[in-house]
């Protein structure tokens, strides 16, 4: 990622500092649980994008779909930065780990 989305990830965290009357230890707690409830939104938005819920039916989009992953996506950068000030390098390294390890053992497709 680049440098621009950490810094507009920094400016989200700082944010919600200036809005935040908890303690720095809840904070990172409410932070880093908020990534379970916006997962719970994907399943949410799947079901209805798969129609699965008869009472429902369709009630969502895939559109809604990848909103909702953004969120995730979004949510879990910004409970990173809370944890880690350093958050930028720290997911830049872990996910060259990934790749190192995932993408140089794996078969070359046939």
């Amino acid at each position: 990622m680049d440098s621009a989305t950490w810094t507009t990830i920094d400016r989200l965290v700082e944010w919600l500092d200036a809005h935040d009357s908890n303690s720095p230890e809840v904070t990172r707690l409410l932070r880093v649980l908020k990534v379970q409830e916006e997962t719970g939104e994907v399943a949410e938005a799947v079901h209805g994008a798969m129609g699965s819920n008869p009472r429902k039916g369709a009630s969502h989009t895939w559109t809604d779909v990848e909103k909702e992953l953004c969120d995730v996506i979004v949510t879990g950068m910004v409970a990173l930065a809370t944890v880690n000030p350093d958050a930028g390098k720290l997911f830049t390294d872990h996910l060259q780990s990934v790749a190192d390890r995932s993408l140089t053992s794996a078969a070359p497709p046939a």
